[in-house]
């Protein structure tokens, strides 16, 4: 619109100059109109050249700023890309590292444990012999198999010998049982379990190795490798999930340990970013045994964040103000106790009462044991929290390739086939 204006004005001009040169008598119409159309010509050819003029600068300017804003888009791109290789190879740093510190614990504990068992083995093999006749038949039958094993051959002195070098040798297996939530059967924890080999591969069960390895003082070591395994597994677990944890086993003779138990808790207070997924279970003969020091270093551990849970309870009569002070979070219960025998296990109240009473002193219950279908319906009368047993998933020995498959909080129904491993 506004070059349209221009234009006209132009020609408005270039008509008054034609009528002034006329009318003056200057030259004749004809040639008048002439001058005027030059006039014309002249400044429209002027007008468009400027228009050109300013569009070029225009569009130089665009292109400049065009450039600009590439050189800065490539620029912020180049910074984006140098912190994310910056992120990668710090990404990269942690995971060699954490890996460099799980080998060199790998290396220190086991080192530290050939030691101790080798220290420990000569004294306990004499003790042994001095107080087993050389001639016993059978340490014990395995539980539902009455046929004679290779270990129910051993006389205890052959048995100790055996499971020393399985310790020293390090064939100690770590086995994992899931424990769930109810009703939803959903994945919460695992408990570790371990079992050693013999060197012809022959599993030795606990039931078998802690009769004789507990007055040998053997416990201390597998107790040691237990613990790093499931340090192991929780830091493999916790890159799929943090909502899964571990329970972890420790002996009675462990925790009072005045050797063992300290280099223990030195060990946890390092690894203590590790309190939310571990959670060391005692058995109630252990804790009612553990004296000041006992419930001392139980304190301790408390006190790094790691949950307690107690388990092989027999008798329900306990001041359970104490266990929570001590930092007990969860208490297992084998599940026919809850249905059947609370007043034989010296209970306060009825199972329907029990998990308010157990609420009340923030302890979490766990029914163990559970086998069937019939159970689980009994013991959602009684709003029990968590379950364990065979029917959810029997122990399973943990192998590289079954880590990738672990941390799935999913549901687990059904008996998994697996030999039963007691």
């Amino acid at each position: 619109m506004t070059n349209a204006l221009i234009v006209a004005t132009y020609g408005m001009a270039s008509a008054a100059v034609a009528v002034m040169l006329t009318a003056f008598g200057a030259v004749p119409l004809p040639s008048a109109v002439l001058v005027a159309a030059v006039a014309f010509l002249l400044a429209a050819q002027t007008h468009a050249s400027f228009l050109r003029r300013r569009e070029k600068k225009a569009v130089a300017r665009e292109l400049h700023g065009l450039k600009k804003a590439g050189k800065e888009t490539q620029a912020a791109l180049d910074e984006t890309r140098a912190k994310m290789e910056e992120m990668n190879a710090a990404i990269e740093e942690r995971t060699s590292a954490q890996s460099r510190k799980i080998v060199s614990e790998l290396k220190m504990l086991e080192s530290l444990m050939r030691e101790f068992a080798g220290r420990i083995s000569q004294k306990a093999k004499a003790k042994a012999e001095a107080e087993e006749p050389v001639e016993q038949e059978f340490i014990e039958r395995r539980a539902r198999d009455t046929a004679r094993s290779y270990l129910d051959s051993l006389g205890q002195s052959d048995l100790l010998e055996t499971i020393r070098a399985s310790l020293e040798e390090n064939r100690v297996d770590l086995y994992l049982q899931p424990i769930v939530s109810l009703p939803q059967r959903k994945l919460r924890f695992y408990e570790a379990l371990s079992r050693l080999r013999a060197e012809d591969g022959t599993v030795i069960m606990p039931a078998q190795y802690i009769k004789v390895a507990e007055p040998a003082g053997l416990m201390s070591v597998v107790d040691n490798l237990l613990l790093f395994r499931c340090v192991q597994i929780v830091r493999r677990l916790i890159q799929k999930s943090r909502d899964i944890g571990v329970f972890c086993n420790i002996s009675g003779d462990t925790l009072t340990d005045t050797e063992f138990f300290p280099q223990f808790l030195e060990y946890m207070h390092h690894n203590r970013d590790l309190a939310g997924q571990i959670v060391f279970e005692f058995a109630q003969g252990a804790v009612m045994a553990a004296g000041a020091r006992g419930e001392e270093n139980l304190s301790y551990l408390s006190s790094l964040g790691f949950a307690l849970s107690m388990d092989h309870v027999e008798a329900l009569d306990l001041n359970f103000a104490r266990l929570k002070k001590l930092g007990f979070r969860h208490f297992k219960v084998r599940a026919e106790i809850l249905n059947g025998g609370m007043q034989g296990a010296q209970a306060a109240v009825a199972a329907e009462d029990f998990k308010k009473l157990l609420e009340r002193h923030g302890l979490n219950l766990i029914a163990e044991r559970v086998e069937d279908e019939k159970t689980v319906v009994q013991l959602l009368d009684y709003s029990v929290d968590f379950a364990q047993g065979y029917l959810f998933g029997e122990p399973r020995a943990v192998r590289d390739d079954s880590l990738k498959n672990m941390g799935q909080p999913e549901p687990l129904t059904g008996v998994i086939p697996f030999r039963r491993a007691g």
